[in-house]
């Protein structure tokens, strides 16, 4: 066990974000920046006569965004007790990156911190001269039956009733995930020396713990010597939990993930209220459907893993219905979006092609007037294929279709002004586009400051779509299709929604 004199927690440089993994293999290896030598990072321990093998260890390792950490997991069979990994037989290995690894969708990040308050009473005197100067030593317990100071308290000056600071550790570094796991608390008396006396010890865990201000978290300080040499003996003296409570503490590698269930996420969803996607859609949606007689809107997504695979598509239906994506009516597609969330895993990068051409394939379809496309984009990203998105913009443009652009979230835009064509036309390797059919707008120009969310819905609605009248209208007289007489079947254009989230 590391002494208390060696814990120093303020003598650490942490540039990184803390990322814990548990891998089923024995051996791993990670490889230094800019060299091609591999070095050995830790090891499982030995399971005995299984196939399957199920560890218990774990490792902490430091993840940097900007650089490439290779992992390289080596399996073997132990055929000795020798720690010479050479000794025994090699079965095979695998090979990742950090990356892949926090990016996958079963990955798990313990962020948790934990914020807790004690006091103690009548605890023993240790000064001759005065009382006690105590302080408090955590200790993690380890999968050897080992324990590793996690934590040390600051020192109260002359007291037998200490009243500590609160103090944050990361739960992680209490428990290692295991909310069971002992924890070992020692009580010291602090000498100038550094030879700290020993007033008593107690444990506890996490789940313990977590259960905050209790009868059941006050503890008895036991020194194990004099309850050997003192029959009498009842305890040291108590510590007691006044406070404990547990936050999240993001790091970058939620806000790329963009976990929905995050309130930091742009498609958090709050029970609540609305999140941007979901307000820009029933915006939109609410006015549109109304032109849309069958009420039935393709609705799709894109940048995300899709199980089982985690295959990326940047086109797949909402429902997950690969044969029919149409959804009934706007609720019908916030419902299949809330849906999605639970299910894939969000991925960049955004690629608006590919949703261009397709609706513009089903707007060639369909060109004699009697119905007319509006493509909702939602997105929160800068665009990542700008070159083939303007080809796209320049071919849609001849056809019944228009493309309504949502930014959500905190990103620069400044590229999307380019396809809204109010100024100049968007062109492509010397073609230019026949009509403008792209308006765009920033979802944040339009939130209502007092938190009012209809309003905010109304100021987007009216601005993204002022400009469709102006371009059905454009594209009608483009190919000569006059109105049909007020009393024919279909006096008015169908007008199809798709949303794309």
């Amino acid at each position: 066990m590391a002494s208390i004199g060696e814990f120093d927690p303020l003598n650490s440089s942490v540039p990184a974000t803390k990322i814990e993994i548990t891998v089923s293999l024995v051996v791993l290896y990670v490889q230094g920046i800019g060299t091609k030598e591999w070095r050995e990072f830790g090891r499982t321990e030995v399971i005995d006569n299984t196939l399957n093998p199920d560890f218990v260890r774990k490792f902490v390792l430091d993840y940097f965004f900007e650089e490439k950490q290779n992992l390289r997991f080596d399996v073997y069979n132990v055929d000795s007790r020798s720690s010479n990994i050479s000794k025994h037989s090699f079965l095979g290995q695998t090979f990742c990156t950090l990356g892949e690894i926090i990016g996958s969708s079963g990955s798990r990040l313990e962020r948790d911190i934990a914020t807790m308050q004690l006091c103690a009473n009548k605890l023993d005197k240790k000064d001759f001269f005065g009382k006690s100067d105590p302080f408090l030593v955590f200790y993690r317990s380890n999968e050897d039956g080992t324990f590793t100071i996690c934590h040390k308290t600051e020192v109260i000056k002359n007291t037998l009733n200490p009243v500590w600071q609160p103090f944050t550790i990361p739960v992680r570094a209490l428990c290692n995930g295991d909310y069971d796991r002992t924890v070992k608390v020692d009580v010291y008396d602090w000498d100038r020396d550094g030879s700290h006396d020993f007033i008593g010890e107690f444990t506890t865990s996490y789940r313990e713990l977590s259960r905050g201000q209790s009868q059941f978290n006050v503890y008895e300080v036991l020194n194990p010597k004099k309850k050997g040499r003192k029959k009498k003996y009842v305890n040291s003296g108590t510590v007691t939990l006044l406070s404990f409570k547990v936050e999240s503490e993001y790091t970058f590698v939620d806000f790329i993930r963009g976990n929905p269930s995050q309130p930091t996420s742009l498609h958090y969803m709050n029970p609540y209220q609305l999140n941007a996607y979901a307000m820009a859609l029933k915006a939109v949606g609410e006015i549109v459907q109304d032109y849309d007689s069958d009420k039935l809107f393709p609705a799709y997504g894109f940048g995300a893993k899709l199980p089982p695979d985690g295959k990326i598509s940047h086109a797949f239906p909402l429902n997950s219905d690969c044969e029919n994506a149409n959804c009934v009516g706007i609720e019908g597609v916030l419902e299949a979006y809330y849906d999605c969330l639970r299910k894939v895993q969000l991925y960049g990068p955004t690629n608006f092609a590919p949703v261009i051409n397709q609706v513009a394939q089903c707007a060639s379809e369909v060109t004699d007037g009697s119905q007319y496309f509006v493509l909702l984009i939602i997105t929160d990203g800068v665009i990542s294929d700008m070159v083939q998105t303007r080809e796209a913009v320049v071919t849609a443009a001849s056809l019944p279709m228009s493309v309504i652009i949502v930014g959500v979230g905190p990103a620069e835009f400044d590229a999307m002004e380019e396809l809204d064509g109010d100024e100049v036309r968007v062109s492509s390797r010397g073609r230019v586009a026949e009509r403008d059919i792209v308006q765009f707008v920033p979802f944040r120009d339009y939130i209502d400051r007092s938190g009012n969310q209809v309003l905010s819905m109304a100021r987007l609605a009216k601005d993204v779509l002022a400009e469709i009248p102006d371009q059905l209208l454009s594209f009608m007289k483009s190919r000569g299709i006059e109105p049909r007489p007020a009393l024919s079947p279909s006096p008015t254009p169908q007008i199809n929604l798709y949303v794309h989230i």
